[in-house]
């Protein structure tokens, strides 16, 4: 059964069924510890900062609405009211965050994939480092962000938010963004994928401390950018070449003229 509670509840209403979500819910730790929030400033924030009344394992923070959501590199993320799933999830297992923070990302956007397919057998694929996408539009993003004391890790937080129900979207966007409902053409019930992404991401998680071949692998097979020519840009420079892989820490590997090379962060599109 779920420990629950809220959080900064300043919504008129509650449209998130927490009967639903904890009867689908089939985990041993994520989301046990389960915080529902009308509005807060970030998901992200709130559990990576307050780390005296959110110390478990697994807790997970879902909120109806942030003020100040956002994606990586601090850009914006909105999300309307009642629609969506912008949620975080509270890591402080050193067996995950201590040496394979990258692949507990890529575990993240491949749940996330695994989850939409299951329930809709709606064809997903990953974009590098942590978008997935339908149709070659984005459906869903992942923002880790950590605490650490010296050079210890001592908190990992995933961030993840999902495009469910949302029927358009205004604005200017590097990728084209869709919805589960736009994709599928039907409302879509919050509980149900909230429970699954928990459901296939704790085993997966497992598979990053005991098999974590298994997570690149099953990265890859997602991924249908590997082997085309693409762009990155970084902070203040852009590379060109060839996605020739990912290696065993989920890193891109770039083909170059001048050989190959390692990046560990950067925006990707097609050439």
């Amino acid at each position: 059964m779920l420990d629950f509670q809220y959080f900064y509840t300043t919504m008129e209403k509650q449209t998130f069924n927490l009967e639903n979500f904890d009867i689908k819910l089939d985990t041993e730790y994520l989301g046990r510890n389960f915080i529902y929030a009308g509005e807060v400033t970030s998901t992200n924030t709130v559990l990576l900062n307050d780390r005296k009344s959110f110390r478990e394992n697994g807790t997970v923070l879902l909120a109806e609405f942030q003020s100040e959501g956002k994606g990586r590199k601090q850009r914006k993320w909105y999300s309307p009211h009642y629609m969506n799933l912008t949620f975080s999830i509270l890591l402080t297992d050193q067996r995950l965050i201590s040496k394979k923070i990258n692949l507990v990302n890529l575990a993240a956007s491949l749940a996330v994939s695994v989850a939409i397919e299951n329930l809709y057998q709606l064809r997903t694929e990953l974009k590098w480092p942590n978008d997935v996408l339908i149709n070659s539009k984005k459906v869903a993003g992942i923002l880790l962000e950590s605490f650490s004391q010296g050079s210890k890790i001592k908190r990992l937080v995933v961030g993840i938010g999902i495009n469910v129900n949302q029927g358009s979207f205004q604005g200017e966007f590097i990728i084209e963004p869709t919805s589960i409902k736009n994709e599928l053409g039907e409302k879509v019930e919050r509980e149900r994928v909230l429970a699954e992404v928990l459901n296939v991401y704790e085993e997966l998680l497992e598979k990053v401390k005991s098999e974590p071949a298994y997570i690149l692998k099953s990265w890859r097979a997602r991924c249908r950018m590997i082997g085309e020519k693409i762009t990155i840009v970084g902070d203040s420079s852009s590379r060109h070449g060839i996605f020739d892989d990912i290696d065993d820490n989920g890193f891109l590997i770039l083909k170059t003229v001048d050989g190959k090379e390692v990046i560990k962060f950067g925006d990707v599109s097609l050439r």
